[in-house]
């Protein structure tokens, strides 16, 4: 998942579909995330770029590291921009996509796209035809097509999550949907962990500035939501970059994925010794979080002064927020 400067950003979820993912080294998930926001201006732009993507290389490949292990998946998007959002949904370089228009959605780990489609792979009927997926004599579903079994009426928890608030649906609101443990919304345990969660505010009066949080850490629950906002000379923080290894990176090796290495950057790894705190010092880790979280509300109400100032925003007054942001909960840490 992330966001450019255009006010564009693009989630990604791993799916499963009738027709398994190649193991075939190609584009994965996360690749047509990073080239849509590279490539992309707006949402639907983006989701030109990634569908082109898809029919000239293809997805496939490892969605693991580590070469000892092999988990392949196809992908669906959720694509946005300030004025229009569309959810993409793939099988190979087939795909179909809806516009959204009103209310909430999510994507999930399932399909969810059924008759309404607003654009779709030219040869996507004639292909599930010659499968013998689908004959024509009845309204084309896509989900039903393209899912295993009944997979596609299995619950969606996000889904459920933002139903269950109506319109009123804040920052704060998505923040609290996204730390849900017990919808089965934030994952923590042995074999998965939700790796890093972002909450966008993407204001349609374009004079209004695009405000990104991340927590840049794994749990959100245990995680704290910082502000970010596009400017022009936006100061860098390395301390959420995971480290380089230049030619000797498994990626850039010869076969690929060989071996795993530490990608941790210094914030994850202060945040794995807090982590350490709260499963072992109650009052401490509750001490810690406390004072998280308020760092987070100061956050949050500063973000809100902001998109209901008349004036315009002032670039140097956030070229180092979110910079000053980790640089503060560091501190705390330590």
């Amino acid at each position: 998942m992330g966001a450019n400067e255009h006010g564009v950003c693009v989630a990604n979820e791993a799916i499963v579909t009738r027709e398994p993912a190649s193991e075939s080294e190609a584009l994965l998930g996360m690749d047509l995330v990073r080239l849509g926001l590279e490539r992309g201006a707006t949402a639907k732009e983006a989701l030109d770029v990634i569908v082109a993507l898809l029919e000239e290389h293809g997805q496939g490949g490892n969605y693991y590291e580590d070469g000892n292990s092999c988990h392949t998946f196809q992908s669906a998007f959720l694509i946005v921009d300030r004025k229009e959002a569309w959810i993409l949904e793939t099988s190979g370089k087939y795909w179909a996509a809806e516009k959204i228009t009103e209310g909430v959605k999510c994507i999930c780990n399932q399909l969810s796209l059924t008759t309404k489609i607003d654009a779709e792979h030219p040869e996507l009927r004639n292909y599930v035809r010659s499968q013998g997926w689908w004959n024509g004599d009845t309204d084309f579903n896509f989900s039903e097509v393209f899912s295993l079994a009944d997979d596609h009426l299995a619950c969606c928890s996000g889904r459920e999550s933002l139903e269950k608030q109506g319109g009123d649906i804040s920052a704060q609101t998505m923040i609290d949907v996204l730390r849900d443990k017990d919808s089965g919304v934030c994952v923590d345990s042995e074999s998965f962990l939700t790796t890093a969660s972002i909450v966008s505010v993407l204001p349609q009066d374009p004079s209004s500035p695009c405000i990104h949080y991340f927590t840049g850490t794994p749990d959100p629950s245990r995680s704290i939501f910082k502000p970010f906002i596009f400017v022009d000379d936006v100061k860098l923080v390395p301390k959420v970059q995971s480290p380089s290894f230049g030619d000797d990176d498994p990626a850039k090796k010869i076969p690929r994925f060989q071996e795993k290495p530490d990608r941790r950057h210094e914030l994850y790894k202060a945040h794995e010794w807090a982590r350490s705190v709260f499963e072992n010092d109650q009052d401490k880790g509750q001490k810690l979080m406390s004072i998280m979280l308020d760092l987070e509300k100061q956050g949050l109400e500063a973000m809100e002064d902001i998109l209901t100032c008349t004036e315009i925003l002032d670039a140097a007054e956030v070229v180092d927020l979110f910079y000053d942001c980790v640089d503060t909960e560091l501190k705390f840490f330590k």
